[in-house]
Order: C-alpha cells, then sequence, then structure tokens
C-alpha cells in the first residue's frame, strides 16, 4: 500500500501543515454521515494523495472521483464536491447535478472551496524571511512584491520572533536552461526521465515489476517512506546498482547461513527477520532498476552522454552538429534531438548562420513542414537561435567551476558527480547566494538572462552570509537556536530532481550551516519542458 511521505526528520514543521490539513478534510467528511462520493477538481488529486491514504477515507465512508464534464458514476447518496473556486468546475457541477436531476436520483450535495493561500498568512506561520536574493524577470517580480507588500503592511516582529526560514532565493527556470537539456543521472531524474515521477510516483506497465498481467498498468510509490529509496534517490545510478546486488547478495547469503546452521542467537534471528522485511523494496527497486538498464546499456546513451559532456565543454563543435544531423536523418524521436540541439545553441549564443539554416531545413524534411512554427518559437524564445554574439558560456563554466573531473560517484565530493562532470550553473548560483549574496558575483550575473537583486526585509539584523565554519560566531548563534539556518530555494518555472539532489548533497556536507528547503512551480526535465512548446506549435498550425 502507498505510503504518504514521511516528514518526521524535515528541517521544517511540515509535519503540522499536512495534520492540519488532513484534519480539516476528515472534519468535513464526518460531518456528512454515512457513504458519501468526495469529488475534487483534477489539480488537488496529486495534493490530497500527500495528505491522506484512500484506506483512510474509506474508513470515513468515502469513495473518490475526479471532478470532469461527465456524468458522476456513484451509488453514493451524498455528494461532497472539493474544488477550487473556478467558474469551469461549477459548470461541471451545474452538469452533474442536473444530469442526476434528469435521473430521479435524490441525492444531498455538499460544495467546499480551497482557499486561496495569501502571503498574510504564510508570514504569520513561518515569520518574515529577512534575506531575499532573486535572479530573473519573474523572480525579481515576486521579490519586490512581497517586499511591497511588507512595507505596506509591516508586522510587528516582536509578535512575530525569529522566522524560521533565513533567506529565500528565487531563480527563473530561463536563467538556467543548459541543466534540464542534459541528461539526468541519479537514480530519481533517471526515473523521471523515463517514466515521468508525478506527484510521488510512477505508473508503468505490471511486467515491469515482475508480474505477469498484460496490459495492466500499477502505480508504484516513490518517496521518503520507503527507506531504501531515501537512500538511492540521489545516487548515481551506475552507484544504485551497485547497492542493490549487495543488499541483494547480502540476504541470501544471511538466508544461506541460517538454513544451513542451528548456532544462531534468537537476537541474530532477530535482525536477519528485520532484513528480510527490506525484500519488497529491494525487489521493487530491482525491477526498476533493471527497466532503466534496458534504456541506459544502450550503446546509443552512452554516446548521447558523450556528446552532451563535449557541448558543455564547448569542444568539437563540428562533431557535435554532425551527431545532432544524424538523429535528424534517422528520424529519432522530435524531443531527443531538440535537446541537442536547443544545448547547442545556448552553449555558444546560438548557431553560426549556415549551420542554423541547414538544421532547420533538415528538420523541416525529415519531421514535416509542419514543424516550422515549432522552429520558429524555439528561436523566439532564444533556445535554438543564429549566432549574433560571441558565447560566454566558457567563462561561465570557469568562474563558477561547472566542469568538474569526477573520480569517484560513489563517494563525490562535489556536485558535479549529479551529471558525472557538469555541476548544474542554477546550483552554483544558490552556494554562492547563501555564501555571499550575489556581490560576489555581480559582473557574473550580468551574463546571464534577467536582472537580479538581494534585500534585506523585516528589520532584523540575521547575518546574510551562511556558511558556517567550525569555532566560527556563526555556528555558535546557530547552536544557540538549536538548529541549522533554513534557506528556502524557490525556482519559478520549474527545477529537476537532479538539482533537488545536489541541494540534498550541498546541505549534507561538514560546515555547511543550512538545511534546502525547495518550492517550484513544477518538477521538469528537458522532455517536459519542450513537449508543452511542440503541442502548441502544432495546435498553432491549424
Amino acid at each position: 500500500m502507498a505510503q504518504i511521505p514521511n516528514l518526521d526528520n524535515a528541517p521544517l514543521n511540515l509535519a503540522a501543515l499536512r495534520e492540519q490539513s488532513q484534519k480539516d478534510l476528515l472534519s468535513i467528511l464526518k460531518s456528512v454521515r454515512g457513504k458519501k462520493c468526495l469529488v475534487i477538481d483534477p489539480k488537488l488529486a496529486g495534493t490530497l494523495s500527500l495528505i491522506v491514504q484512500t484506506s483512510l477515507l474509506k474508513e470515513y465512508g468515502a469513495e473518490l472521483r475526479i471532478l470532469s464534464s461527465d456524468p458522476l458514476q456513484t451509488e453514493c447518496p451524498k455528494i461532497v464536491y472539493l474544488v477550487r473556486s473556478q467558474l469551469s468546475f461549477m459548470k461541471f457541477i451545474a452538469s452533474q447535478i442536473r444530469n442526476d436531476e434528469s435521473k430521479g436520483l435524490q441525492r444531498e450535495y455538499f460544495l467546499y472551496f480551497i482557499p486561496r493561500r495569501i502571503v498574510a498568512c504564510e508570514k504569520f506561520a513561518f515569520g518574515v524571511i529577512p534575506n531575499v536574493r532573486a535572479k530573473g524577470v519573474a523572480s525579481t517580480k515576486a521579490a519586490e512584491l512581497l517586499n511591497n507588500m511588507q512595507q505596506e503592511d509591516p508586522v510587528n516582529m516582536d509578535d512575530m520572533g525569529i522566522p524560521e526560514i533565513n533567506t529565500v532565493i528565487l531563480l527563473d527556470r530561463e536563467v538556467d536552461m543548459v541543466t534540464p537539456m542534459c541528461s539526468q543521472l541519479t537514480y530519481e531524474g533517471l526515473l523521471d526521465e523515463m517514466l515521468q515521477i508525478n506527484n510521488g510516483s510512477v505508473e508503468v506497465d505490471a511486467s515491469i515489476m515482475g508480474t505477469q498481467q498484460d496490459g495492466k498498468k500499477v502505480k508504484v510509490p516513490l518517496n521518503s517512506s520507503d527507506k531504501l529509496y531515501k537512500e538511492i534517490r540521489d545516487l548515481n545510478f551506475e552507484v544504485v546498482v551497485q547497492v542493490l546486488r549487495q543488499k541483494a547478495t547480502s540476504i541470501q547469503q544471511d538466508y544461506a547461513e541460517v538454513k544451513s546452521t542451528n548456532t544462531q542467537s534468537v537476537s541474530e534471528l532477530k535482525d536477519f527477520v528485520r532484513r528480510l522485511h527490506s525484500l519488497p523494496e529491494i525487489a521493487r527497486h530491482v525491477h526498476l532498476a533493471q527497466h532503466l538498464q534496458s534504456f541506459t546499456g544502450k550503446p546509443s546513451f552512452h554516446a548521447r552522454l558523450d556528446i552532451e559532456q563535449t557541448i558543455l565543454e564547448v569542444q568539437n563543435f563540428e562533431i557535435c552538429f554532425e551527431y545532432i544531423e544524424e538523429m535528424i536523418h534517422k528520424q529519432e524521436p522530435i524531443e531527443n534531438v531538440l535537446r541537442l540541439l536547443v544545448l547547442l545553441s545556448l552553449t555558444n549564443s546560438g548557431l553560426p548562420k549556415k549551420n542554423f539554416d541547414y538544421l532547420r531545413r533538415e528538420m523541416l524534411h525529415s519531421y514535416g513542414f509542419e514543424h516550422m512554427n515549432l522552429l520558429y518559437n524555439l528561436e523566439k524564445a532564444g533556445l535554438f537561435k543564429k549566432q549574433e554574439s560571441r558565447s560566454n558560456w566558457i567563462g561561465i563554466t570557469r568562474a563558477l567551476q561547472l566542469i568538474v573531473d569526477v573520480n569517484d560517484t560513489a563517494s563525490p565530493s562535489d556536485i558535479s558527480y549529479i551529471f558525472s562532470g557538469y555541476a548544474p550553473l542554477s546550483i552554483r548560483l544558490v552556494q554562492h547566494a547563501v555564501r555571499s549574496g550575489w556581490r560576489s558575483i555581480e559582473e557574473l550575473l550580468k551574463l546571464l538572462p534577467g536582472p537580479h537583486l538581494d534585500l534585506k526585509r523585516g528589520g532584523l539584523t540575521i547575518d546574510s552570509s551562511l556558511e558556517v565554519h567550525p569555532g566560527s560566531g556563526a555556528q555558535q548563534s546557530i547552536d544557540r537556536v538549536g538548529h541549522r539556518s533554513l534557506v528556502l530555494v524557490v525556482f519559478i518555472g520549474g527545477v529537476t530532481f537532479a538539482e533537488i539532489a545536489a541541494l540534498r548533497f550541498l546541505s549534507a556536507q561538514e560546515g555547511m550551516g543550512y538545511d534546502f528547503l525547495v518550492a517550484t512551480t513544477k518538477v521538469v526535465n528537458g522532455n517536459t519542458i519542450l513537449k508543452p512548446i511542440i503541442a502548441s506549435s502544432k495546435a498553432g498550425m491549424m
């Protein structure tokens, strides 16, 4: 049975928020006596799965349905709608009620709206965040709005106390479009690339999980309640395979030993039984890893990784160009081609006119002239364009140490292990932001898209530099408070699982006196960024 994520050791008390949300929902269900059907709007389905288990809803006599324009299919005499206050949902609800009336069904209807959570509520829940750093058009606007709200409606700091979050860093996705175009190599990142993780789970064919049920799909939970997944999610996939092999072999050896001898003590047998309980988790991830290996074991996968690294290092342009040209002529999936095209264009500030025109022409010949609008939209967005100025990418990679040799992915010392040699630009920016704000990289930030700002709010005098060294005053102040500083990193436009893994890695390093919280508009990868552009471009041609 799927478990909701474990929040016991979260740096921020998110468990209390979840408990309150669960309490409010169950209170609604309890107030409606008897058997009932809980109908929620589609956007809430994922959120609900992170708050309460389906089994608990059943205990309260509720069956779950997703709101749509179709008539409601249920035998329940009472219907509870839980939706956001949007006109389209009201039309769906009205249509379903009219449909019931036309069939002569006697039902009771209850309608509950999800409130819009305003910034003022968050201020009183967690305090005013004193340090705000932003990079990008949308991020700086968001930071300015927060600051304006604070000035218009100042909060008494004596009432608020010390804020739980010391610093918020806002980053636009467009500041670093290179990272999502790269192939993610962590276990969680690869799962998202190949199977697409939605709300902490993946839906796969039952055959992948070792059950012979042709055509049936199964949902596999992927969150921190799975101890093994928590251990391996951020590891390089090559290391994950080794870890799973070691765990399976260890249990196999223990079983052989128990079977062949009668000398084990009760405590040893108890430990063996405890380890046996982890077998379902191991089996689950062995099946998933085996499926991933059917992709990562191919020579074409490793060839692509080599080309990505060559592009990132801005070497052998002609080899990269010819590789993409060959992909186009083979009519490989268009998302795969576009990811490399965009990566090559971004790292070179566009392609020379001759190469640009040639690849555009070959794309249209191979994939059809209906993609003309797609190429235009990519050019308009600056993702695939003609070269008009010299590239700054080499200077950026050197200044931020984005290209790093990785000798040991099992015991990495730098976030570059995430992509086997490339440190995500976005996370290097976060590292600088928490150390000394934007001051140390002021000139470098000007080379990246969008404005930047650095604000202090709320009248607090908390040091904006969060890097902690043993024996420092900062370390002592953290010890007095009793916990590490919290940094909220907000990605506007999406974040990859690889970037989240990099932040977890940083937080775990010795001498880092802070924990990271990640907020985002969406979890993305190169395909999920490009697919909407492809779809909207096709719609525009109709």
